[in-house]
């Protein structure tokens, strides 16, 4: 039987302090996604709390952050009579891997690691969708907690249950949906990143106003220069509409029964062929979205789905946020036989999501393959 939904928060709310809390409506497999600055002392608290019985903490972190973040939640930790065992990942797309998860696992089968044992992932989309993977099949499942430290994770892969590691040649293919405990996300981890990485992570968020609220899409259009200054209240204003849009669609279509998870997926088709084609690491996930969802735009353009001013101010906010629009070496055959490897292929047929309006996308059946080739050729233009 279907869990009862919960009711969804609107993304009319607006944060009213430096914490806000959403929820994300699984019924007894909910959880809270709390959005904040400056707070990394209190995440053992918060942890703590959501997950109850904690004794044994397995803390998984990018390399990146093993030092800043993870070290002292271990330590707070340890303080409060808790096992800790942690774990480095190295940074980059490459740690997505079979060999990578089988280290993982037998790290975590030395550890002791039972039942009872957490889960913490503390990085990137890398290290949480590999984490959560190894949580949800190591002892046929435990409990995950996810603290993302990119806007991209943040507002993306650390949300939903998804997770997973990439094949030779198709990225995602092989994972599980397994949904946290609780997500905690805090601007002030996103300091140190770098300007590319950052401006990564708005390719996603620019993603939500384009496929389920225009409202977000305005407010981006308004404030994109102080997200592209990294100004905390601009920051958990986006990362909060961001969540609340995820939160909504996964609450309605967890496991992509429905096809309504799908529009997740605007630009991701084109993305996930670029990012393969070009070789895992030459883009970052963002980048390859962002020119993803131009050439997603433009095929709906070439199809007569939506006029030429949805591209036009797609582009503009885009470009506004320091994303890449064009990919001037695109193999395109080698892109659309990724593509027919996508998950959303249908009995041979390529299906892609595509806009009819701002803040409304729909997927559409078997597209021509010829349109498409002539789509990502503008795109590198």
């Amino acid at each position: 039987m279907e869990p009862q939904r919960q009711p969804m928060p609107t993304t009319d709310s607006t944060p009213s302090s430096s914490t806000q809390r959403i929820p994300v409506a699984l019924g007894d497999r909910g959880y809270q996604i709390v959005v904040s600055t400056d707070t990394v002392a209190s995440f053992a608290t918060e942890i703590i709390q959501a997950v109850g019985d904690l004794s044994h903490a397995l803390i998984l972190a990018d390399a990146a952050v093993a030092s800043s973040i993870a070290a002292p939640l271990a330590t707070s930790l340890s303080n409060r009579d808790i096992r800790v065992s942690t774990t480095e990942i190295p940074s980059g797309e490459t740690s997505k891997s079979i060999a990578e998860l089988a280290r993982i696992w037998d790290w975590m089968l030395d550890q002791s690691t039972d039942r009872r044992s957490v889960v913490i992932a503390v990085g990137g989309g890398v290290t949480g969708d590999l984490a959560g993977f190894a949580a949800a099949s190591y002892a046929r499942g435990l409990r995950v907690v996810q603290i993302p430290t990119t806007l991209l994770s943040m507002v993306d892969s650390s949300v939903g249950g998804k997770t997973g590691i990439n094949l030779a040649g198709a990225k995602n293919m092989v994972g599980a949906f397994w949904q946290p405990s609780l997500v905690l996300a805090d601007t002030q981890t996103l300091t140190t990143l770098g300007q590319r990485e950052y401006a990564s992570g708005l390719a996603e968020v620019i993603k939500y106003g384009v496929i389920e609220d225009v409202k977000f899409f305005h407010w981006l259009e308004d404030n994109i220069p102080a997200l592209v200054q990294r100004d905390p209240p601009a920051m958990r204003e986006a990362i909060a509409r961001s969540c609340l849009s995820k939160a909504r669609v996964v609450g309605e279509d967890e496991r992509e029964t429905s096809g309504r998870r799908a529009i997740l997926n605007y630009g991701h088709t084109f993305a996930h062929a670029i990012e393969a084609t070009a070789g895992y690491g030459t883009w970052l996930h963002g980048e390859a979205v962002a020119i993803g969802m131009q050439m997603a735009a433009k095929l709906a353009f070439a199809l007569g789905r939506v006029t030429d001013d949805l591209l036009a101010r797609q582009t503009s906010l885009l470009s506004a946020a320091g994303l890449p629009i064009s990919y001037d070496d695109a193999d395109i055959p080698s892109m659309i036989d990724v593509m027919r490897r996508d998950k959303k292929v249908e009995h041979g047929k390529l299906r892609f999501v595509l806009p009819t309006k701002i803040g409304h996308v729909e997927l559409v059946s078997d597209v021509d393959e010829t349109l498409v080739a002539q789509v990502i050729a503008d795109g590198a233009s």
